[in-house]
């Protein structure tokens, strides 16, 4: 029997990942499946041999789940938590972890409290590219951080937001591409240069297709600035033609890092090329989700079995949320502006 009897709350396009980590997992068993359109919860009830139900509460009051993964929209991640907590649960939820800051930290609260452990879906963070680019820069071997850059440039069409029910507003999805599609890069941002201390920005719709059809930004430019001396180069955008592939840099004094989806290129001020690959197998998914979900997702199990802190608890995953309450209030965009 494994460790852990686990549940996945909302059946839409994202859990396909947490359900397959978790059926592939030696820690953690899927054992039921919930989602509030009882087609979409009977289908993934079937496929995986699970219970299934169309409301989280009934779940919640299984005394045999351990754990619940929250792969709903935003608006529902903060309450579904918060009374996992109150039941007794490990919470690991998408991001992010909430639409704003407060509610942020009140799921914190309730993990301490409950003694439970919360992890935040920044499966990005375990991509061998991105954690290596970080380890090198930490290593001071290259000289201090002195920049950082990190664009978006993506896609999403009026039948993205209008088929939904709830993107494209403030009050459920919690604003638009910087909290929905952009997040994971600027957190690995702040991941590797820190909490940036001055923020400039500017926000809004740039797309005529979304004028008028949504009222959360499509595009997002921001300029952070750091107690060190470093800055950052933030952009990201739903405004593009396709999904282009993901721009992440660091330059340190001696050396600039690129990282792009398979490789990690450091270009030496000396003007040596260096190129590290990354051979993790790829996913047949959606590629700007990343290949990472399971190993995250095996790592906060194996942080409860041994006791230790997980490494993207509710404090690491509320740091992304933050810069982008900054990001609205400094472009005047919004509501919480």
């Amino acid at each position: 029997m494994k460790a852990f009897r686990s549940a996945v709350i909302g059946c839409g396009n994202i859990s396909r990942r947490h359900t397959e980590a978790l059926t592939g997992s030696a820690l953690a068993e899927l054992v039921a499946v919930c989602d509030i359109r009882e087609d979409r919860a009977a289908a993934a009830g079937e496929k995986y041999g699970v219970s299934y139900y169309t409301d989280y509460r009934d779940v919640l009051a299984r005394e045999d789940i351990d754990c619940i993964h929250i792969c709903t929209p935003h608006w529902l991640h903060a309450p579904i938590a918060i009374a996992a907590f109150a039941a007794g649960k490990h919470v690991f939820t998408e991001k992010p972890m909430a639409t704003t800051p407060e509610d942020a930290e009140a799921m914190i609260r309730a993990a301490e409290a409950a003694g439970k452990y919360l992890g935040v879906c920044f499966q990005n963070r375990y991509k061998f590219i991105n954690a290596k680019l970080r380890e090198l820069v930490l290593s001071g071997i290259y000289g201090k951080p002195i920049g950082g850059k990190g664009i978006v440039t993506w896609f999403r069409d009026v039948p993205y937001y209008a088929d939904s029910g709830w993107r494209g507003s403030f009050e459920t999805e919690g604003g638009g591409v910087l909290i929905n599609q952009s997040i994971h890069t600027l957190d690995l941002l702040i991941w590797t240069l820190g909490d940036p201390t001055g923020i400039r920005a500017n926000c809004g719709i740039f797309s005529e297709l979304l004028e008028g059809k949504i009222e959360v930004e499509d595009t997002a430019t921001a300029h952070l600035r750091f107690d060190s001396g470093a800055t950052a180069l933030f952009f990201a955008s739903n405004a593009w033609k396709s999904n282009s592939p993901i721009e992440f840099e660091i330059q340190c004094e001696n050396a600039l890092l690129i990282a792009t989806d398979d490789a990690l290129t450091i270009h030496h001020a000396d003007k040596r090329v260096e190129r590290i690959m990354d051979t993790t197998p790829k996913t047949d998914d959606k590629s700007y989700w990343g290949n990472c979900h399971s190993f995250i997702i095996e790592d906060f199990y194996a942080s409860i079995a041994e006791g230790r802190p997980f490494a993207v608890d509710g404090h690491e995953g509320i740091r992304a949320l933050r810069v982008i309450d900054g990001i609205y209030k400094a472009s005047g965009f919004g509501p919480r502006a």
